[in-house]
């Protein structure tokens, strides 16, 4: 027998920005359903952001001891011990799922329905044998790892983000598909824990960030010993042995790339199948559902957040759109979303942080009416004394000062970006960068050192000179 339930809010997808919908919206008192029909926490918990950074953390361990003797520190080559490694990773999951659970939902008075949801008309949806009827619904289903149709795919095992972490051997020879920030990531993380590891790339890695930042990363993966392979076509893949094999297609015939194991990491696809949009009249593409910029969909009553809504798929861009949507549904406020001071992190080593406009995007929108700052880590006190010293932040900014962006490549990069989202979020020129007082000997210096170097050019100019020689004449 079908139960029926009426509620305020009813959220489709236990993931981060679903999450953040049902918990403000029960806290503040709406009656709330949510349904989530794999894992709470969705895939940033699960696949995606913890346990990437989890293993990526303990790659960064394994080179901190292979370099120790730059510092005077004796050490042997680490051993690598992969079942400690997924163990790290599992408990890293494990140590944050409570604050996702079921459990911690409920007692925040959210009830929750693990099932999968399926609209039957424009204010109701369906969840196995209940029927939930609401004044609002959000859908945050989140994304899943597209699979390029590459003939032979089908027909050899193979790791997306989705499966890597759930084993317990490293592969003797990993080959990534896929050059963006998850397959670089991963090839980068497998490497330094000691697998032999080849990249193969259509384009150009990391091809969303500033090409004079991305050199940076480039040559470390170089100097680690990572295959990067730029601009090859791949013609199919094929079984080899007790492994794999990816055959490339060039102007000199084929190639064969042999390895042990096949990660696909070939971008994501909107989570949109077995919703029956159809029936609630909300538009969609295989890109995502289409939104406007209070996260509305062509039915005003549904909202749609995070990666399901195509544009920027990070887990901190959907607790974004969680915030304008509560404002939106809970407080009648026509609040909306503004991507323009939205960071993005790559967390290798270095990492590579990137928020607003690069230099060719300033340049293609306003001209030569931009200013370049650059400021290099060699120049750094701090990054000298830890040996970290290949980086640099790179600011755009217009004549006037307004700051149009900022790109980061190198150590902490993630974390030194905030100075500049705080910056462009917030409407604050250079010179605000420029005149703070940073701790010394702090990475956080190359910020205002970057800022101030847009002063340069006046401060130390001929007219600068005459000026201090003329009221030196009075003393």
């Amino acid at each position: 027998m079908t139960s029926k339930i009426d509620t305020d809010i009813c959220v489709i997808g236990g993931g981060s920005g679903g999450l953040s919908v049902a918990a403000g919206a029960a806290q503040m008192g709406a009656p709330t359903v949510l349904l989530e029909k794999g894992k709470m926490g969705g895939d940033c918990l699960n696949y995606g952001c913890v346990p990437s950074k989890a293993m990526l953390a303990a790659g960064h361990a394994a080179q901190a001891i292979r370099h120790a003797g730059r510092f005077g520190v004796q050490s042997g080559a680490p051993k690598i011990d992969a079942k400690g490694v997924f163990k790290h990773i599992h408990g890293t999951i494990g140590a944050i799922a409570p604050n996702d659970s079921v459990e911690r939902f409920t007692g925040l008075g959210v009830h929750v329905i693990e099932q999968a949801g399926r609209f039957v008309s424009n204010d109701t949806i369906e969840a196995g044998d209940t029927q939930i009827k609401a004044r609002r619904f959000v859908i945050a289903t989140g994304s899943s790892a597209f699979v390029p149709p590459i003939p032979g795919l089908d027909e050899v095992p193979f790791y997306t983000n989705e499966t890597v972490f759930y084993t317990d051997t490293l592969p003797e020879h990993l080959i990534v598909i896929g050059g963006g920030p998850i397959g670089i990531e991963l090839a980068q993380a497998h490497r330094h824990l000691g697998a032999k590891v080849t990249v193969l790339e259509l384009f150009s890695i990391m091809p969303k960030d500033d090409p004079e930042l991305v050199a940076v990363v480039r040559k470390q993966l170089d100097a680690d010993g990572l295959d990067i392979r730029e601009g090859v076509k791949i013609a199919r893949v094929e079984k080899a042995g007790d492994g794999l094999a990816v055959v490339l297609e060039g102007d000199a015939g084929e190639e064969r790339v042999e390895g042990s194991h096949l990660l696909v990491a070939t971008g994501r696809r909107a989570n949109v199948g077995g919703l029956n949009l159809e029936a609630a009249s909300v538009v969609y593409s295989p890109k995502g559902i289409d939104v406007d910029a209070r996260m509305r969909t062509s039915n005003k009553k549904i909202f749609a957040i995070g990666d399901v809504a195509g544009g920027l798929q990070f887990t901190h861009v959907a607790g974004y759109h969680a915030g304008v949507v509560i404002k939106n549904a809970l407080f009648r406020m026509p609040a909306k979303a503004d991507h323009s001071s939205v960071p993005w992190v790559t967390y290798t080593a270095p990492e590579l942080a990137q928020v607003g406009l690069d230099e060719a995007s300033a340049k293609k929108q306003y001209g030569d009416s931009i200013r370049v700052l650059r400021w290099p880590y060699h120049e750094n006190d701090r990054a000298q004394a830890e040996g970290e010293t290949e980086g640099m932040v790179k600011a755009i900014t217009t004549k006037k000062g307004v700051i149009l962006g900022c790109g980061i490549a190198g150590p902490q990069a993630g974390e030194l970006i905030q100075t500049w989202v705080l910056a462009m979020s917030q409407k604050i020129k250079i010179g605000g960068i420029a005149t703070m007082v940073a701790p010394y000997p702090t990475l956080g210096e190359v910020n205002k050192r970057a800022a101030g170097s847009y002063y340069t050019p006046s401060l130390f100019s001929e007219r600068t000179r005459k000026i201090v020689r003329f009221l030196a004449k009075f003393g």
